[in-house]
């Protein structure tokens, strides 16, 4: 059998070339396709794209391992792939979903949290401070923001972040300034 002048065969083959090439470009961009794909909630681009892969490779498998008919390949392709597209779908999509986005933190994140210092920090110079938090523990260096040495042991308040150092303040210091500031 002929599908637009190659066999089908061939054409089973392009399309298995040209699904992965696809999906690979799909995972490569997928972020600036978010929006459109979050409006559609049925149609997920990565759903059509598996399909139409094991479609086509169970096709071309068949027709080159069988003798088979080609509408009886067609509906055995066809079934593996709702089958495979449907595990896909439930063993690994849903499960991605539904999980946290990130356990990592941001830089951005830091700012306002309190931490302790667990090497002073000397004036005009560096220490470092860890800060607890739900996903461990994060160490990171630390400069005084008000140029005044900060002991070890101290509890600290981070006011900025610059360049991967902390700028933090004596969260008892601050703490005394902002009520003075209240009243």
């Amino acid at each position: 059998m002929e599908v637009f002048g190659v066999s089908i065969e061939t054409a089973y083959l392009f399309v298995l070339i040209a699904a992965g090439c696809l999906t690979v470009l799909y995972l490569l961009f997928n972020d600036l396709l978010g929006g459109v794909t979050d409006a559609v909630h049925f149609i997920h681009p990565a759903l059509i794209l598996a399909f139409i892969t094991f479609f086509s490779a169970s096709g071309y498998i068949f027709e080159a391992a069988t003798n088979l008919s080609h509408i009886l390949i067609i509906a055995i392709s066809m079934m593996i792939a709702l089958a495979l597209d449907t595990l896909l779908n439930v063993f690994v999509l849903v499960p991605l979903s539904t999980a946290e986005e990130s356990l990592a933190y941001t830089e951005e994140s830091l700012k306002g949290r309190v931490g302790k210092t667990i090497l002073s920090i000397p004036k005009d110079g560096f220490g470092e401070v860890v800060i607890d938090s739900m996903t461990g523990t994060i160490s990171k260096p630390a400069a005084s923001m008000q140029d005044l040495p900060i002991e070890e042991g101290k509890q600290v308040l981070v006011i900025e972040v610059k360049n991967g150092v902390l700028y933090v303040v004596p969260y008892e210091h601050y703490r005394l300034n902002h009520e003075t500031f209240q009243n």
